[in-house]
C-alpha cells in the first residue's frame, strides 16, 4: 500500500475500533456516575450481544438487521434483570460499593462460563452488515463494517446527548446520579433510574459487541479484553466524565492500531495498557479531569 494511504486507512480502522471501546466504556462510566460503582461485566455485554445476535441469524435465520434490533432488545432486557440480581441486593449495605464490585466481577465469571457452556470454545462468525465487504476510495480499500461502526457509533453518541439533555427521563437520571436522596425527595423514582441506567448502559454494550463481531470472531472470552480496554479508555478520558469516555476510546483505538503497524503487531494490546499506566502515572484525573468528590 501506498506510504500515503497507509495512515489514513489506520485511522478508519483505529476510529472504528476506538468507537466500540468508547461504547462500552460510556457504559462504565454511566453506572459509576448513577450507583458509585464500577461494572466489570460490561465487557461481557459485548460478547452477549454477539452470541445472541449470531444465535438469531445463524439458528434462527432471520435477516441481520432484524436480529441486530432483536438482539439489542434481548440484552437490554438482560440488563434489567442484571441490575436486579447482582446490583439491588448489595445496594444498602454499607460502603455498597465493595459488595457490588466484587459481585459484578462474579456475574463476568459466570457469564463466561455459562456462555462456553451453551456455544464451546469455538469461535463463531457473525455475517457483514452488507453484501459488500469493502468500498475503495482511489488506492484505498476500506471494509465497510468499519465504517458502519463508524456510523452507528455517530448516531448512538449523538442519541446520547439528546436523551440526557433534552428529555425528561434523561435528565431525571442525572439528578439521581448528581444526589439520590434529594431525587427522592423531588418525586423522582430513584429505583427505577437505576434500572434504565443499567438496561442502556448493558444495551450500548451489546451494541457494541454486535457491530464488532463480523470483524473478529466471536468467543466467550472477547468480552474481558473489550472491557479492560474500555475501561483503561474511561479512566484516561475521566471516570465521571461522559465526553472522556467518548474521547479517551477513540484515542486508544487510534494508539494501539498505529502502533500494531509502526511498532510491533504481537504487542497491539499492551499499547492501550501502557497508556493507562502513562496517564495514571502523569494525569490520573484524565483528559478532561475526573470530577472528585462526595455524593450527597
Amino acid at each position: 500500500m501506498d506510504a500515503l494511504n497507509m495512515p489514513f486507512q489506520l485511522l478508519v480502522s483505529g476510529l472504528a475500533m476506538g468507537s466500540i471501546y468508547a461504547l462500552v466504556a460510556l457504559g462504565f462510566v454511566l453506572v459509576y456516575v448513577a450507583v458509585n460503582v464500577v461494572n466489570f461485566a460490561q465487557g461481557d455485554f459485548a460478547m452477549m450481544g454477539a452470541f445472541i445476535t449470531f444465535t438469531l441469524v445463524s439458528a434462527l435465520g432471520l435477516p441481520i438487521w432484524i436480529g441486530l434490533l432483536v438482539g439489542v432488545i434481548v440484552i437490554g432486557l438482560f440488563g434489567y434483570l442484571f441490575q436486579l440480581g447482582v446490583y439491588r441486593p448489595f445496594r444498602n449495605r454499607k460502603k455498597a460499593f465493595l459488595p457490588v464490585m466484587i459481585s459484578t466481577l462474579g456475574a463476568s465469571m459466570v457469564l463466561q462460563s455459562v456462555f462456553l457452556l451453551i456455544y464451546g470454545p469455538y469461535p463463531q462468525k457473525l455475517p457483514t452488515l452488507f453484501t459488500v465487504d469493502t468500498i475503495k476510495l482511489g488506492e484505498v480499500a476500506i471494509s465497510t463494517q468499519y465504517l458502519a461502526i463508524l456510523g452507528f457509533a455517530l448516531l448512538l453518541f449523538l442519541f446520547q446527548y439528546i436523551f440526557f439533555e433534552k428529555t425528561m427521563i434523561g435528565k431525571q437520571m442525572q439528578a439521581t446520579a448528581q444526589d439520590p436522596d434529594t431525587a427522592r425527595l423531588m418525586g423522582i423514582n430513584v429505583s427505577r433510574m437505576h434500572a434504565i441506567t443499567f438496561i442502556y448502559c448493558t444495551a450500548l454494550g451489546g451494541i457494541a459487541g454486535i457491530l464488532v463481531a463480523p470483524v473478529f470472531m466471536i468467543t466467550h472470552t472477547m468480552g474481558p479484553m473489550i472491557g479492560l480496554k474500555a475501561f483503561a479508555s474511561a479512566i484516561v478520558g475521566g471516570l465521571s466524565d461522559v465526553k472522556g469516555a467518548i474521547m479517551g476510546g477513540l484515542a486508544i483505538g487510534v494508539i494501539e492500531t498505529f502502533a500494531a503497524a509502526y511498532i510491533s503487531g504481537p504487542y497491539k494490546d499492551a499499547f492501550a495498557f501502557l497508556v493507562l499506566v502513562l496517564f495514571l502515572i502523569f494525569r490520573p484525573s484524565g483528559i478532561f479531569g475526573e470530577k472528585v468528590g462526595q455524593k450527597a
